[in-house]
């Protein structure tokens, strides 16, 4: 609580308060370590998740061969033994994001349970707090990588019809194993979609409010409004941002902000950009645009392409002609 600076003035009630959380040095409290450790579990593999799928290269050279010299046996089996190992890294990278939802269900729960609001609870347990925003972090970049990696798909769509083929052909599969036919369709509705992660969090958050009826879901959207805005005031107030010891600080709140205001849009029921929103996205967009366009330009399409309401009609033309 020491580190925490609150900066509240009358114009900063309209959207919630705002207080500097320590993204980088915050410690779990006593009471914060059950949840915190359960979740460390998790997130000290997420590098490893992201390294792996930026070294992903995909096997498409060997499948055109094998597709274009169908009788072919050697450059048939070439493909196969090119996908399998493929195909259980696609496996690891399904599974992950189960224990990242698994995660934060527990999370939400200790940041949204009563008698405290959800402001309290992100200034007293800003550890958790923080690994609330590692998860939406990673999901960006997940995401990010995914997005510009076609192969994901081509590999795997490659794999469940050599599968079938086999099957028909009696043909034992040795990484059948690896993937049964149930998995198989679960991961395949995963990697349809553009942003995996940032739907299985929503999902998940979704999930959350609805098995949890005697939570306002105001608890919920209220946490997520406030982390937005939380990250928009230190990241537009040079004396917060001064005390960012780390340049990649900035990167890490930019795109906290943006996942959660994606998040927001998905669980809230008229989302993120309406009037009565709690997010100030034309502050929000403005923070983003006051950055090296470079740097954030995949962030602003993040808000432009995988949010939910930005082209209702309650948007105002404004935030619409912000984002063009």
């Amino acid at each position: 609580m020491g580190n925490l600076l609150k900066v509240l003035t009358c114009t900063d009630l309209e959207q919630g308060p705002n207080f500097f959380l320590d993204f980088e040095n915050a410690q779990p409290t006593e009471s914060e370590k059950e949840i915190y450790n359960q979740v460390n579990v998790v997130l000290k593999d997420a590098e490893g998740i992201l390294e792996d799928l930026q070294s992903y290269r995909g096997a498409g050279h060997e499948i055109r061969e094998a597709i274009q010299h169908p009788s072919d046996e050697k450059l048939q089996e070439k493909a196969w033994g090119a996908v399998v190992p493929l195909v259980g890294k696609l496996k690891k990278f399904y599974e992950f994001s189960q224990r990242l939802e698994a995660g934060l269900r527990g999370l939400l729960g200790a940041l949204t349970s009563t008698p405290y609001s959800p402001t309290q609870h992100l200034e007293r347990e800003q550890a958790l707090a923080k690994q609330f925003a590692e998860i939406l972090h990673f999901t960006l970049r997940f995401d990010e990588l995914k997005m510009t990696n076609p192969a994901i798909q081509n590999d795997f769509s490659y794999y469940r019809r050599t599968l079938s083929r086999m099957r028909i052909n009696n043909v034992p599969a040795e990484g059948e194993n690896e993937v049964n036919n149930e998995l198989a369709n679960r991961m395949s509705l995963f990697y349809a979609e553009a942003t995996p992660m940032l739907k299985t969090l929503s999902d998940a958050t979704t999930k959350f409010v609805s098995e949890n009826k005697n939570l306002p879901i105001e608890n919920t959207t209220d946490c997520l409004s406030t982390m937005a805005s939380v990250c928009r005031v230190m990241l537009e107030t040079p004396e917060y941002r001064s005390r960012f010891t780390n340049e990649d600080t900035v990167s890490f709140c930019l795109r906290v902000m943006v996942g959660v205001i994606i998040l927001y849009d998905h669980v809230h029921p008229v989302g993120a950009f309406a009037k009565t929103s709690k997010i100030d996205m034309k502050g929000c967009i403005k923070v983003l645009k006051d950055q090296p366009p470079n740097s954030v330009e995949g962030l602003l399409n993040a808000l432009r392409y995988t949010t939910k309401h930005l082209n209702d009609e309650t948007t105002s033309k404004q935030i619409k002609s912000m984002l063009q």
